[in-house]
């Protein structure tokens, strides 16, 4: 789905959101709440100058709408491979985009990610993994990292972790597989502006994605363990 079709199908009673090449911003209304809207289109590389616009847009939010919920329509390749970002300091920008969003969540903002195309790597994880709560379409692809990436770093024959991918969600892509970790709350379809409208009433009763994830059997540990390690610090 592109995305002036995908805002038409959030926002039926209208919009205003400017598109700027492969980056776009401005508010909707959604039962009766304004929410501010930031996004990318055309599987966008996330580079230094996209991730400080995002994190501005992020600020002017907090600093003008004070608890607009804040809505991130994301379409990206992940953050931009190249020389010339890595030289200054890519991920500076991208933890710099992170930081404004907690910040957002701290002043009383409600985040929210839809993933309607693709999500990858670092484009994600410092955009909509960081929302309070992520939603996708049954059509969108996610992946942090793909099967012959992972053996390059991990150092796993790539046959392994293919093996590994066919019982573990854990090690493998799509958006199915990233419900049942948790990492997803729920797919939207056919009538997205109640979907919506659903999700910005929903009590926030904190990180609910491990609970998720062990409710789905896609990561059945992590909320043990992650319970655990509170306890004993305490």
């Amino acid at each position: 789905m592109d995305a002036k079709t995908l805002l038409d199908r959030l926002f039926p009673g209208g919009r205003d959101v400017a598109f700027d090449g492969i980056y776009f911003s401005g508010a909707g209304r959604c039962a009766g709440t304004d929410i501010a809207v930031i996004g990318t289109v055309d599987n966008a590389p996330i580079g230094i100058e996209l991730a400080y616009r995002m994190a501005g847009a992020v600020l002017d939010t907090v600093r003008n709408y004070p608890g607009h919920p804040i809505l991130l329509l994301v379409d990206t390749q992940g953050q931009r491979l190249s020389h010339r970002d890595e030289l200054l300091g890519i991920n500076g920008y991208m933890a710099h985009l992170a930081k404004c969003l907690d910040l957002a969540r701290r002043q009383g903002h409600r985040v929210l990610g839809l993933v309607y195309s693709q999500a990858v790597s670092g484009g994600f994880l410092a955009s909509s993994m960081l929302a309070d709560t992520c939603y996708a379409l049954p059509e969108a692809e996610i992946r942090v990292m793909n099967l012959p990436a992972m053996a390059r770093v991990t150092k796993i024959p790539l046959e392994r972790l293919t093996e590994l991918s066919a019982s573990s969600p854990v090690f493998a892509p799509g958006v199915g597989n990233y419900l049942r970790m948790g990492a997803i709350e729920a797919l939207w379809d056919g009538d997205l502006a109640s979907q919506l409208a659903e999700a910005l009433a929903a009590p926030l009763d904190g990180d609910r994605r491990r609970v998720r994830g062990e409710e789905r059997r896609g990561r059945t540990l992590a909320r043990a363990v992650a319970d655990r390690v509170r306890r004993d610090a305490a």
